[in-house]
């Protein structure tokens, strides 16, 4: 338990004002006190609690780097049938694999979105993640709409979300 520190109360406190704050503090320290394992606690894997310091240093470790996720929808608005697993893979092989071959990671989901006509559209969706150097965030960028560009027009869509996060990220 974290040590409690030492509280003074001035002597010009006197009478009824002297009760009231000495309640007020032993009111916050108790609440403090009984507070603090209770906020451990909720950690939920008996990992220790993590000091500012401590995050600070975990934060520093590794390189700078962009997350990328591109969400992907399979529904076609001229009626066609929807964009197929086998299709979306030979997509992530022949248009996105070249062009970031050190890695990736796709994840199916359900996504719903407005379209222009004010329509609630609900579709089969996978979202595509992209890891790669602050440094080359340049080049990445038109690699990143090229491949936009090409599931767009491949697949008859009003667009594909780009979402970017700066990260740390030491492999």
């Amino acid at each position: 338990m974290p040590r409690l520190p030492r509280i003074t109360v001035p002597k010009s406190l006197t009478g009824p004002k002297k009760h009231t704050a000495l309640t007020a503090t032993a009111a916050a320290l108790t609440v403090l006190a009984a507070g603090t394992p209770v906020a451990y606690a909720t950690l939920g894997d008996g990992a220790p609690a993590v000091s500012h310091t401590t995050a600070r240093a975990f934060a520093s470790r590794g390189e700078a780097y962009i997350e990328t996720r591109l969400l992907f929808g399979t529904e076609r608005p001229d009626g066609r049938p929807d964009v197929t697993v086998r299709q979306f893979l030979a997509f992530v092989d022949e248009e996105v694999t070249p062009r970031f071959p050190n890695g990736l990671t796709i994840q199916e989901g359900r996504g719903q979105w407005r379209d222009s006509n004010g329509v609630v559209e609900r579709e089969r969706s996978y979202e595509l993640t992209l890891l790669y150097p602050a440094s080359e965030a340049r080049v990445r960028d038109a690699r990143i709409e090229r491949i936009r560009d090409a599931y767009e027009k491949s697949y008859a869509q009003d667009s594909v979300a780009r979402i970017e996060e700066r990260t740390t990220a030491d492999f």
